[in-house]
C-alpha cells in the first residue's frame, strides 16, 4: 500500500455569486433576495478571502496528509532505490521507467529520440512510445528537473512523487471550487473537502498507484468541471467567458493528454451536454463551444501523439461530428486499438463471447466488476450517501419539472405564472452536475475502478445541495413550511453540524493513521532485481507476467516481451502467447513461442501457477485452458466441447527437471517466489 506526498500547485477561485437567472431584470430584487445575510460589497470581498484562502489550505493539508501517509506507510525515505521502484507496482512502474530513462539519457534530444525509437519496451520492435502511451507528462516533468536548480537538494522520485501530491491539491480545491459555485457559499466547498478526506477510499487510490495515469488526469477534469459550471452562468462579461473557456480548453487538453480513457469519460460528458441541449436546459451556443473544444483537445493531442489512431477512430470524435462519417472513418482505419474495450463491454452484459481471453481478462478483475455493496455503508458512515441521495432526490425532481414544462406545447401565461409559485428553477450549471454525476453514477455501479470518478463528484454534488438556497426553499415550499429565514438556517446549520459530526468521528482515526508507522517489505522482489542487474546482460530479454515486468523495466533496464500498456493488439496477442507458460503446453511449444520474440529468460511467478486469489474459472491458467480449449483444473463444471489438454501445465512441470524440458530451459535463478529459466539456443 502506497501514499505519497504534498506539492502545492493551485489555481485561482473565481467569483461568488447568487444571482437568480429569473430575477436578472431587477438588481434591486436580487438584494432583497430572502438569504438573511448581508450582501455588501465588504463581506462579498470578505467571504470570498475566507472562503479562497480555506480552500488553498485545505488543498495543501490534504496533499500533505497523503504523503505522510505515504511515508509512513512503506518509509519511503528510508529504504534502497530499488525498492522503491519495486513499490511502483504493474503499470506505475512502467510509466515512471520513462521519467528515469529520459533522466539518465545524455542530452533531451537522445530521450526524446529514446522513446520514439524504443525498441526495449517490446523485443524485437521499435515503437514510438510518445504515440502509444500518455507519458508526456514524465516527459515534461524530466526536462523541468532538468531546468530548476534543485538536484542537490531533492531527488528526482521525490520530484515526481511530490508533483502528483501537488496535484491531488489541485484536485481537492477544484472540488471545493465547483460546490462553492454551485451553492453560493465557499462552505459546502468545505464540506465537499471534509467528504473527500474521509471518504479517502473510494475517492481516490494515489496513495498506492502514484504514476497512475488518472492520478495526473482527474486533478484537470475537475478543473475542467470547475470551469463549465461557471462558464453556464447567465451573462457572465465577455472578459470572463473568455477567460474561462481558455480555463476549459487548457483543462480539457491536459486531461486528454494524461489519460489513455480520455475519449470515453469525455463521450460521457457529450452525451451530458447533448441530453441537456436537446431539453433546452442549456444555452445552444454554450453547448456548441463545449463541443467544439472537446474535439479541438483531443484533435491537438492526436497530433501531438503521431496521430495515433485509437484518438482518430474514437467515438467522442464520431459522436461530436456524426455517426455517419465515424463509422467510415473506423472502417477505414480497421480500428483494434481498443477493440478489447469493447469486448469486455459486450461479455460484461451478456452480449458477446465469454470465451475471449482479454475480455474475460478484464472481467475477472475486481477493479471491473459491479461496485460492491459495502461502498455504500462505508458512504453513509460519514453522511455522504444519505445526503447525497437526499439532494439528488430533490434536483431531479426539479430537472422533471422544468423539463416537462420546456417540452409542454401548452405553456400559457397562467401556467408559467403556477411554475414561479413553485420556484422550480434549475439553472444550467446545476442541470449539468446533475446529469453528469447521474451518467458517472451509472458508469461506477457497472465498474468499480470508475467509482473515482463518480464519488469525488458525490462529494461536491451532496454539499452544493445541502448549502443550496434553491433545494432548501423547494423542499420547504413543497413541506409548507417555507420562510426566508427558515432556509438560512437550514442551509448553514445542516452543513455546520455535519463538519462538527465528522470531525468528532473521525479525526481521532485519521490521527492515529498518521501515527502508525510501517515499512516496506519485499525482500524476494528485490533479490531477484539485484540478480537480473549482476548476472545478465544489458541487452536481455525477459518474458512472464505484465506486472512483474514493468518492474524489470524499471529497476533493470532490460529489455521486455511485454507488458502492462494493454491498449494495442498487437500487444495482446504478443502477452496471450507469453503467457502459455501457465498453460498446458508442451516445452518445444513454449519454447518457439518465447523464442519468436526474442526471450532470453523467462520468469516464472508460483502466485500465479498456483493462484489462489480468484475463483475457479477466473484464475488465469483456467483463461488459458478455455480460451485454449482445455478443461480447466479442480473440482467442478466445464463446458462440454473442452477437452483434456495432451500435456501437463508447464509452469508446475518444469519444475521438476525432465529432460525434455531441460533441453530448452535452464533453472538459473530460484528463491521462495520466483523462477528464472535461460532458453537455450537450439529449437
Amino acid at each position: 500500500m502506497m501514499y505519497i506526498r504534498q506539492r502545492k500547485e493551485i489555481k485561482t477561485t473565481t467569483e461568488v455569486s447568487e444571482d437568480f437567472p429569473a430575477q436578472e431584470e431587477n438588481g434591486k430584487l436580487e438584494n432583497k433576495l430572502p438569504s438573511g445575510c448581508t450582501n455588501t460589497r465588504f463581506w462579498k470581498i470578505l467571504s470570498f478571502t475566507v472562503g479562497g484562502t480555506t480552500a488553498l489550505g485545505i488543498g495543501l493539508l490534504t496533499s500533505v496528509y497523503l504523503a505522510t501517509l505515504h511515508e509512513n506507510d512503506l518509509w519511503f525515505s528510508n529504504i534502497k532505490e530499488v525498492e522503491r521502484e519495486i513499490s511502483f507496482r504493474t503499470e506505475c512502474g512502467l510509466y515512471y521507467s520513462y521519467y528515469k530513462q529520459m533522466l539518465q539519457a545524455p542530452t533531451l534530444m537522445q530521450g526524446f529520440h529514446g522513446l520514439i525509437y524504443d525498441n526495449k519496451t517490446e523485443s524485437m520492435k521499435t515503437i514510438n512510445l510518445l504515440q502509444r502511451m500518455n507519458i508526456y507528462q514524465e516527459v515534461f516533468l524530466s526536462i523541468l528537473y532538468r531546468a530548476l536548480p534543485i538536484q542537490k537538494y531533492l531527488e528526482p522520485v521525490y520530484f515526481y512523487i511530490y508533483t502528483l501530491f501537488g496535484l491531488q491539491a489541485v484536485y481537492v480545491t477544484a472540488l471545493y471550487i465547483t460546490s462553492w459555485l454551485l451553492s453560493g457559499t465557499w462552505l459546502s466547498g468545505l464540506l465537499a473537502a471534509f467528504w473527500y478526506v474521509t471518504n479517502r477510499i473510494d475517492t481516490t487510490r494515489v496513495e498506492f498507484t502514484i504514476p497512475l495515469r488518472e492520478n495526473w488526469a482527474l486533478p484537470f477534469f475537475a478543473i475542467q468541471i470547475a470551469a463549465i459550471t461557471y462558464f453556464l452562468r447567465p451573462n457572465l462579461q465577455s472578459l470572463s467567458e473568455r477567460l474561462t473557456l481558455l480555463a476549459i480548453f487548457i483543462s480539457t487538453f491536459l486531461f486528454s493528454l494524461t489519460w489513455q480513457f480520455n475519449q470515453f469519460m469525455m463521450l460521457m460528458q457529450a452525451f451530458v451536454l447533448f441530453i441537456l441541449d436537446s431539453l433546452d436546459m442549456l444555452p445552444a451556443m454554450k453547448a456548441t463551444w463545449l463541443y467544439s473544444i472537446q474535439i479541438t483537445g483531443l484533435l491537438l493531442v492526436c497530433i501531438l501523439q503521431f496521430f495515433n489512431s485509437m484518438i482518430l477512430g474514437s467515438l467522442l470524435i464520431s459522436f461530436n461530428l456524426s455517426v455517419l462519417i465515424a463509422r467510415k472513418l473506423q472502417k477505414i482505419l480497421n480500428l483494434k486499438s481498443d477493440e478489447h474495450i469493447f469486448n469486455f463491454l459486450k461479455a460484461k452484459f451478456g452480449f458477446g463471447a465469454t470465451r475471449d481471453f482479454d475480455a474475460n481478462l478484464y472481467l475477472c478483475e475486481e477493479a471491473f466488476g459491479l461496485l460492491p455493496f459495502n461502498t455504500f455503508a462505508r458512504l453513509s458512515d460519514t453522511l455522504l450517501f444519505y445526503a447525497y441521495i437526499f439532494v439528488l432526490s430533490i434536483t431531479v425532481i426539479a430537472a422533471l419539472v422544468v423539463v416537462f414544462h420546456n417540452l409542454s406545447d401548452s405553456t400559457t401565461e397562467q401556467s408559467m405564472g403556477k411554475m414561479g409559485n413553485c420556484t422550480v428553477d434549475l439553472k444550467p450549471g446545476t442541470a449539468y452536475n446533475l446529469m453528469h454525476s447521474i451518467l458517472f453514477g451509472f458508469l461506477a455501479l457497472s465498474t468499480m475502478r470508475m467509482k473515482y470518478l463518480w464519488i469525488s463528484h458525490m462529494c461536491v454534488f451532496a454539499s452544493f445541495g445541502l448549502c443550496s438556497r434553491e433545494v432548501w426553499e423547494l423542499l420547504l415550499k413543497l413541506l409548507h413550511l417555507y420562510n426566508p429565514k427558515r432556509i438560512c438556517v437550514m442551509r448553514y446549520s445542516v452543513p455546520i453540524l455535519i463538519l462538527l459530526y465528522l470531525c468528532y468521528k473521525f479525526w481521532p482515526g485519521m490521527m492515529d493513521e498518521l501515527s502508525e508507522l510501517r515499512e516496506f517489505y519485499d525482500p524476494d522482489t528485490v533479490e531477484l532485481m539485484n540478480w537480473i542487474n549482476s548476472n545478465t546482460p544489458r541487452k536481455a530479454v525477459f518474458a512472464g507476467s505484465m506486472q512483474l515486468l514493468a518492474g524489470v523495466k524499471l529497476c533493470t533496464g532490460r529489455t521486455l516481451t511485454n507488458h502492462p500498456h494493454y491498449e494495442d493488439n498487437s500487444l495482446r496477442e504478443r502477452t496471450k502467447a507469453v503467457y502459455q507458460i501457465y498453460a498446458k503446453r508442451s516445452p518445444e511449444e513454449v519454447h518457439a513461442l518465447l523464442k519468436s520474440f526474442g526471450t532470453d529468460y523467462v520468469i516464472l511467478e508460483d502466485s500465479i501457477c498456483y493462484e489462489r486469489r480468484h475463483h475457479r474459472g477466473c484464475r488465469l491458467r483456467d483463461l488459458l485452458d478455455v480460451a485454449n480449449g482445455h478443461m480447466m483444473d479442480g473440482p467442478g463444471e466445464n463446458d462440454p466441447d473442452l477437452k483434456p489438454a495432451d500435456h501437463p501445465r508447464f509452469c508446475e512441470e518444469i519444475k521438476r527437471n525432465l529432460p525434455p524440458y531441460m533441453a530448452h530451459f535452464t533453472r538459473v535463478f530460484q528463491n521462495k517466489t520466483f523462477h528464472v529459466y535461460k532458453l537455450s539456443r537450439n529449437k
